[in-house]
């Protein structure tokens, strides 16, 4: 234990903010904060940092707070620094705790200074900069960075990731990993908690509730104790309705009087279990299917470009239908141009882009959230959509967090967060069967992306996406289209795939180069296939089918399922082997004449010396059978993942 609060109450201006709480730092772990806005997580990190005190109340004897030691803590404001004028180098070196030049520890602090900055993408050069010549942004990241070179013993941070891109942001997860000390941080980035937490403290109407691990497995658990509360509950209840109709039978006969006595008091005395607050976000049941499955390919581009005054790159795809393809690349690379050129509102500037048949379009961008309507949510859906019943209208509004007074709200009133869920609910109840979306999730809360996430997993159309939500990303696409300066390629495996492909390339030095190798192999690919006719092979050239991405999938299973196979055959052989081995020595037979071998895993009992010898083998051998079972089950699940791609090819 390294900090602990128990029995802890903390109060603002009179109101209690957080009532009779208990929190706990367990050495170097790193703990995320999370709830609604409002809720405390701010108020509980300046209660660590020194700032406020706790609550004294009757009930506890002394502050409530304890230290395995004297700590350090460091906290991350949002603010600007005192003395804009000065460089970054004099700000960051003022902190330096060796002021000689030449002492090892200056030395050590200046490398480290070194990689955090180039690690937040900043440029040597810019080391010599006045503070003041950084955007708000940037201050923010030097102010981290400075913070970080203290490396206190508990390091706070509200909101890290606001201002950081995502290279930035996955390069502070690494290095937040690494960091050798305890971490508390507030965030609404599910997928930087997902990188970084050891544990999740939820902060609701008052109360903390801590879960183990991530940030996806808090929300399981969550989910999990919230049905067993659920089930609970109901038994409760169902026991107590049971006992007041007894007691409603038999307290006016004098016969009965003290048995239903006995059950009143029986009733007084039940520990009461709590009806469970239940969650805002809404998983949906079923799948959510388009009026129209439309053709096969969805759209298909030719040597495409896009652009407005000039073009900005060249690409050609082909989209199948179902597919959801999240879009990824720098800012001003052309991903909202593609997306408004898909969509028909721009003209391509060069090359072909054909849509199939029978393709409803669904576009949304940030433009498509700015509605105005004096009409309430309720009426406004109802206007859309009169073939529904009002029963129907407020069951779908409440999917999207539009139930009860927030149905009543008037369109005019809702903020820009809920006018965008407002209306892609209205994209998804019109069922096209081709979204085209343009961050669909900015300004929301979390409770809001994870309704969306749930809606855009059962939607059985295609989506073509931009995000800069790593988590949503993750949750939705199922591919990747990488946009660079001239140009796309599209990844089939997956965002995550993809980011462990780009570790691997930054592992081996190559990190700018990840485009270029995958490109490579698919040309490798293109290469190999001598055998297609020439007409064929120049199409396949020009432009990558589908058949050609499955085909590198299936070699890509193949590299993990041989290994897999390999490695289940050598444990196979050893326990058979050792099964042998064991099967011929004294002890077993022995074991077999006394009736007392249960299944080659016990050796009876005799000589200590020997015996001690044989119950090591057959532990040696339960231990091979266990990893064999492991082997087995990857091995299995590699040839199921096989199949699937043949079956898709």
């Amino acid at each position: 234990m390294l900090y602990q609060i128990t029995d802890g109450s903390i109060s603002a201006g009179g109101t209690p903010v957080l009532s009779h709480f208990n929190f706990e730092i367990k050495g170097n772990e790193k703990v995320a904060l999370v709830g609604r806005n409002g809720t405390g997580k701010t108020t509980l990190l300046r209660l660590i940092a020194g700032e406020l005190e706790l609550d004294r109340d009757d009930r506890r004897q002394g502050p409530g707070i304890v230290t395995s030691r004297r700590l350090t803590v460091g906290m991350l404001r949002q603010q600007a620094f005192e003395n804009g004028e000065r460089t970054v180098e004099e700000e960051i070196l003022q902190g330096c705790p060796a002021k000689d030049r030449f002492d090892r520890e200056r030395f050590e602090y200046e490398l480290e200074y070194d990689r955090l900055f180039t690690g937040f993408g900043f440029s040597r050069e810019e080391k010599r900069k006045r503070l003041k010549d950084f955007s708000g942004g940037q201050q923010t990241k030097i102010a981290l960075i400075r913070l970080l070179l203290q490396k206190p013993d508990i390091l706070l941070l509200d909101e890290p990731t606001n201002h950081l891109d995502i290279d930035s942001a996955r390069w502070l997860e690494r290095y937040l990993k690494e960091y050798s000390h305890a971490v508390v941080m507030v965030s609404h980035d599910r997928f930087f908690l997902d990188q970084t937490a050891d544990a999740v403290y939820e902060v609701e109407a008052g109360h903390l509730t801590r879960y183990p691990g991530n940030y996806t497995q808090y929300r399981a658990e969550k989910r999990k104790r919230l049905e067993l509360q659920r089930k609970a509950y109901e038994r409760q209840q169902e026991e107590i309705r049971r006992l007041e109709e007894v007691i409603s039978r038999f307290k006016n006969k004098p016969a009965k009087a003290a048995f239903a006595r006995a059950k009143k008091k029986q009733i007084e005395r039940m520990q009461k279990v709590e009806k469970p607050l239940e969650e805002d976000t809404c998983l949906f049941p079923g799948p959510l299917e388009p009026l129209f499955p439309g053709s096969k390919w969805v759209l298909e581009a030719e040597h495409l470009k896009i652009g407005y005054e000039r073009p900005l790159l060249e690409l050609s795809l082909r989209v199948r239908r179902g597919q959801k393809i999240g879009i990824l690349g720098a800012n001003g690379v052309g991903k909202s141009t593609f997306l408004k050129t898909a969509a028909g509102l721009l003209e391509p500037k060069k090359g072909r882009l054909f849509l199939g048949n029978q393709v409803m379009i669904g576009y949304f961008d940030q433009h498509s959230a700015e509605i105005e309507s004096e009409k309430t949510v309720l009426e406004h859906f109802h206007d859309l959509f009169p073939s529904m019943t009002e029963k129907e209208v407020r069951s779908t509004l409440g999917a999207y967090l539009f139930g009860g007074r927030e149905a009543a709200k008037k369109v005019n009133s809702l903020s820009g967060g809920e006018r965008a869920r407002l209306v892609l609910a209205e994209l998804l109840q019109g069922r096209p069967n081709l979204l085209i979306l343009d961050e669909p999730t900015n300004h929301m809360d979390v409770q809001a992306k994870e309704v969306l996430e749930s809606a855009f997993q059962a939607y059985q159309g295609t989506i073509l996406f931009v995000s800069h939500d790593r988590y949503f990303i993750r949750q939705v696409a199922e591919s990747v289209l990488i946009f660079e300066e001239q140009g796309a390629f599209y990844y089939p495996f997956g965002y995550e795939h993809y980011l462990e492909r780009l570790e691997k390339c930054q592992a081996e030095g190559n990190g700018a180069a990840v485009a270029g190798q995958m490109k490579a192999e698919d040309a490798a690919l293109i290469a190999g296939m001598r055998a297609v006719p020439k007409a064929e092979r120049h199409r396949l050239r020009e432009l990558p089918t589908e058949e050609l991405y499955l085909e590198w999938k299936l070699g890509l299973v193949m590299e993990r399922l041989e290994p897999a196979e390999r490695q289940y055959e050598m444990l196979e052989a050893r326990c058979r082997e050792l099964e042998q081995r064991l099967m011929q020595s004294r002890e077993y037979w022995e074991d077999i004449v006394a009736g007392e071998w249960g299944g080659g895993l016990i050796p009876k009992a005799g000589d200590p010396d020997s015996d001690r010898g044989a119950a090591e083998e057959w532990e040696k051998l339960r231990q091979l059978k266990a990893e064999r079972e492991l082997a087995w089950e990857a091995w299995h699940a590699c040839c199921l993942e096989w199949l699937d791609v043949l079956e898709e090819l």
